[in-house]
């Protein structure tokens, strides 16, 4: 398989088969981000006899030896078929609609038990399709499409470099909609910095309550030596939250959630994991977070953040 430096997904793409078709970011403008500094280039995308021959490869997994043993172990006849398929790189959606479609109809050639395809995109990926790509991408399989919004807080966007503005996620978002592409949100916690962290918060919020994500996933946000904004840290032009701010932040986002969606925090900059249903488990879920707050330092919890090396 062609994998360029370290591949990313969202923890829910784990039995999903992982094609790249793009490396790197081609906005990779964000102060705060530092996910795709290990490549030397800013973006490329992968040539389509290279996406080709990874699905040909993936082919004969129901027939690698290692497969079957696991399968067998796990009281199957067979290794199960692959239904799902996540396009690596930052940002793919950003391909033009015939270079995703292109490679849907090859998914669809050698991997035809594949059903949907899903990928990172930013925003302005949306923006740049019209509605009728929109619907042909549909068509064609892509659905769950994972957004990093990082927040509704304009201030927070402009500072960080996101090329973006929070109108933009909601009309952006109600296209997808109307082309029946489902997608899910990562919120970065502790992007609006100390002292408004809630004000993000109510900010994302009343974004999310206008559209339909299906999962709202929270990432504490840790800053890294290597990126934009350690540098404005040590400028003084921006002061981070506390941990215990950071939670209290998640707490203000899920009282001023109002929509079904499922409310999570998985990934590895969560010192504590949860996930649940809103609005039917809001009660357990806070219940939660507010023994997280209660019960456990300051330095316990800033002590996770400063050791953990790689997100």
């Amino acid at each position: 398989m062609h994998y360029t430096g370290t591949i990313w997904r969202p923890p829910y793409e784990a039995s999903s088969l992982l094609l790249e078709a793009t490396a790197g970011c081609t906005h990779h403008r964000c102060k705060f981000c530092t996910l795709y500094n290990d490549l030397p280039f800013r973006f490329r995308m992968s040539p389509l006899a290279d996406v080709e021959s990874d699905l040909q490869e993936a082919q004969l997994l129901s027939t690698d030896p290692i497969a079957l043993l696991t399968a067998r172990l796990q009281g199957l006849p067979r290794p199960e078929h692959i239904r799902r398929a996540f396009l690596t790189g930052a940002n793919p959606f950003v391909l033009s609609g015939r270079r995703l479609m292109d490679i849907a109809e090859l998914i669809q050639k050698y991997m035809p038990s594949i059903k949907t395809i899903g990928c990172f995109a930013r925003i302005t990926d949306v923006t740049q399709k019209s509605d009728e790509e929109l619907a042909s991408l549909r068509q064609a399989g892509y659905d769950g499409l994972t957004i990093g919004i990082e927040t509704g807080d304009d201030e927070a966007l402009d500072f960080m470099n996101k090329g973006y503005a929070a109108a933009d996620i909601v009309e952006q978002c109600r296209r997808l909609d109307r082309a029946g592409i489902g997608y899910s949100f990562f919120y970065l916690v502790g992007i609006s910095g100390a002292g408004r962290g809630e004000i993000g918060a109510k900010a994302t919020a009343e974004v999310c309550n206008q559209l339909h994500p299906a999962l709202i996933g929270v990432n504490m946000l840790t800053v890294y030596p290597d990126s934009e904004l350690y540098q404005e840290i040590q400028r003084g032009r921006w002061k981070e939250e506390s941990e215990l701010e950071k939670y209290r932040e998640v707490r203000t986002l899920l009282e001023n959630l109002n929509i079904p969606t499922r409310f999570a925090a998985m990934g590895a900059s969560n010192a504590f994991q949860f996930q649940g249903s809103l609005p039917e488990e809001r009660e357990v879920l806070a219940a939660a977070l507010d023994r997280i707050i209660e019960t456990v330092g300051e330095e316990e919890l800033r002590a996770y953040r400063v050791n953990l090396r790689h997100l």
